[in-house]
This record gives structure tokens, sequence and C-alpha cells, in this order.
């Protein structure tokens, strides 16, 4: 599976991309806060804007002290040039967008960019200075660095990543977030970068540093089974209401732990699609949590497994080039 949409919508608005400087005249602007502002540059180097011009019209053109989400497109070149400047640029703007509350950094189709080719770079200085964003999130793992802050006001934060270094993990395990209720790391596989151990995720599982906590997805992740089995006596699970452990490889190990470990009765969703549970789980796992109202999600979205000449079964995240 592949990143082939753009985003459709942001903050519970709908998504616009600012038109290109030919396309001006004959698209009608809407109004600065009805939407989120997709803002894409050239994405393959061939001359025409770059990211940086495209948000400087932007900002001339649209009364940008109303703009409440935007959305950061395609830089030239992703696979080859970090996000640094657009960072810069971001943070070098913060004083004309006072009433943002959403930002999304890396809005890149597989046609542009392959989820683990996309270029990132230390995006911990949005998050300071944004102190407003309530929701803030960033797709690409390669070369992201997040490190521990403390934000008051944040809801939201989404990292998509085919494989996420362990730094970023530690730094978000280390910051305050007291408003946050919605947390959603896409831990990939190793081959792709991800070296984050069950140990390093002890803080989310905790959840001492996020009181707010509601929705937690642990997702994509090539260490799924194990994952479930730290969360099936995980201290946040009793408060939660969503839990995800869809798109990575969870399998009956992981199931079964789910079932004999603390009562899932009270979530209002599970997800676990995209995995390799047998039938007689996914069975008792909708026969356990089905009569109690809980939403269980368990389409094998594709999952199939591999033999890679070893004779051992090979699994595969959902997303992870």
């Amino acid at each position: 599976m592949t990143i082939v949409e753009h985003l459709q919508e942001l903050y519970d608005l709908p998504a616009f991309t600012f038109p290109l400087p030919d396309e001006g005249e004959k698209v009608t602007l809407p109004e600065p806060d009805a939407v989120a502002w997709a803002l894409r540059g050239d994405a393959y180097g061939e001359g025409e804007e770059e990211w940086e011009e495209v948000f400087a019209r932007f900002l001339e053109t649209v009364d940008t002290t109303r703009v409440r989400a935007l959305i950061v497109g395609a830089w030239s070149e992703a696979y080859d040039t970090d996000s640094s400047a657009i960072v810069a640029a971001l943070l070098a703007a913060r004083e004309r967008l006072p009433e943002l509350k959403a930002l999304f950094v890396g809005d890149l189709t597989m046609e542009e960019a392959e989820i683990s080719w996309i270029t990132q770079s230390d995006l911990t200085g949005l998050l300071r200075g944004f102190p407003a964003l309530e929701e803030f999130g960033v797709r690409g793992g390669s070369g992201l660095a997040l490190s521990a802050v403390r934000h008051g006001r944040l809801r939201s934060l989404t990292i998509e990543t085919g494989g996420l270094g362990v730094e970023v993990v530690r730094g978000v395990a280390e910051s305050e977030l007291p408003a946050l209720e919605r947390l959603d790391l896409w831990l990939g596989t190793g081959e792709y970068g991800a070296d984050a151990e069950v140990s390093d995720l002890a803080p989310f599982l905790t959840g001492e540093r996020l009181p707010s906590l509601r929705h937690l997805a642990l997702r994509n992740s090539s260490i799924q089974d194990d994952i479930a089995i730290a969360l099936a006596t995980a201290p946040v699970v009793a408060r939660l209401e969503v839990l995800d452990l869809s798109m990575g490889t969870l399998g009956d190990r992981g199931a079964e732990a789910l079932l004999s470990g603390q009562s899932l009765t009270h979530l209002q969703t599970l997800d676990l699609d995209h995995h390799y549970i047998g039938e007689e789980l996914q069975r008792r796992l909708r026969e356990t949590l089905g009569p109690a109202g809980v939403q269980v999600l368990l389409d094998p979205d594709g999952a199939e497994e591999y033999d890679d000449g070893d004779g051992e079964p090979s699994r595969y995240v959902a997303i992870s080039e």
C-alpha cells in the first residue's frame, strides 16, 4: 500500500490547494478561515514555483491573520532536499499567522516522493514558534528531528513514516503535552529507519505525561505483536476511547495478549486493520468485544505473508517505502 492521495481535510476544514499564478484569475478564493490551505511547490525540480515562492505569494494574496489551517505539500526534490527552508519560512511569518491552529508538513503522494524518501528536518521550532497549534502532523521520517517540548494547546499529534527513529520517539515521549487527546505514530520497519523498542514506548503506555489522551495509535509497525502484549497491561488503556494497532504485523501472539489482558470493553473502537490474525482469534475478538459495543476493525487490507527464501514467512507493514 502506498499514499496516492493528498490530505482531504485538516482541522475539520476541507483542503483547498492555493492556485498557481496562471490559475489565479480563474479561481475564486475561499474565505481565509473556511479551508485548510494546501501550499504545493514544484516537486520535480522542473523550473516551476519553489515552495517558498508559493508561500510568499500566499502571504501577499490571502488575509493570513484569519488562516486556521495550513498543509505543506511538495517542495522541490524532497527526496534530496530537506524541509529546513520551509520551517524557516513558516517561523519568519508566524506573526502573520496569529490564528493558525493546525499544520501538516509533508503532504506528498508516492508520485511526488515515497514516504521514506521524504527528507524532513528538525521540526521542533514549529511547535515552539506556534504555541496556539492544536493539531500538528508530519509525513516522512528521513532526517526528522523532534526534541522534547512543552506545548499547552496541542490536541492532536500525527507522525507518518515508513520508519520512525528512536530519538523522535523519545522526544515525543519526553514532551509535556497536557491537552493532547490524539497521538498517532506510524513506527514502520527497521529497513527504513525504525529502531525504537517497546521500552521506548513506555511513557505512552503509562500516559503520565498525557493526561488528556483518548485516542492512541501505535501502528504500521514491524513489532506490532510486542506492542500489543505491552498494551495488554498498560495503564493508559483504561481511559482510551480508541486503540489503533492497524497497518502493522499483528498476529495471533498479539491478539491473544489483547484477549487475555485487561478489559477492552470500554473502548469505542479497536482498529486492527491490516493484520495477520487467524480466523479463530478474529472470531473471539468479535464475540468478546462486539456485544459490549466495541467497533472491532479486522479488515486484512491486503496483508499477506511471503516466503523470503529462508523457509520462514515474512510479514510486511502496510506502508514502508
